[in-house]
């Protein structure tokens, strides 16, 4: 579990980190550069899930030896797919990480929600549905692995 007491915002205790594959932990179908180190990391706080399309057909090989949960969905209302998951985790315990317009709905409903915006670039409305935006993964697992920077970026 991953206990954070941001003032003025809310405590979020969190047992579970959702992160969207391509456009957010991978690029082209290939894991960003020491994203799996961060990934290590955070797993030690928190059970680690991956729900992707799979559009490049490599997340099983990219992420394969890491201690996570791989979900690859079906290729209708992914959004909603994404949604369903993260709800039944109980979206009060976890924290979401993505890019895309599939990952908006996961992202609004999730206790901490990090958007991304990298060279895939983002769909615009994660910039509302999120409660901070990132331009790299590795910067926002970082927020997760030194909490007191989330503190420092959402407490008023």
């Amino acid at each position: 579990m991953l206990k954070i007491d941001i003032p003025g915002f809310k405590t979020i205790e969190a047992e579970h980190l959702v992160l969207d594959f391509n456009g957010t932990i991978a690029i082209d179908g290939r894991y960003i550069e020491n994203v799996i180190g961060q990934i290590v990391q955070v797993s030690e706080k928190l059970n680690v899930h991956v729900l992707t399309a799979d559009t490049f057909g490599t997340v099983l090989e990219e992420l394969k030896g890491l201690h996570v949960t791989i979900k690859i969905l079906e290729p209708e209302q992914q959004d909603k797919q994404k949604l369903t998951y993260v709800k039944d985790l109980g979206s009060s315990h976890v924290i979401a990480i993505g890019n895309g317009r599939n990952d908006h709905l996961m992202l609004r409903e999730s206790a901490l929600s990090i958007g991304i915006i990298q060279a895939e670039g983002a769909y615009s409305q994660i910039i509302y549905d999120t409660h901070v935006i990132c331009t790299r993964i590795n910067d926002a697992l970082a927020l997760l692995i030194n909490p007191k920077r989330l503190m420092a970026t959402l407490r008023t």
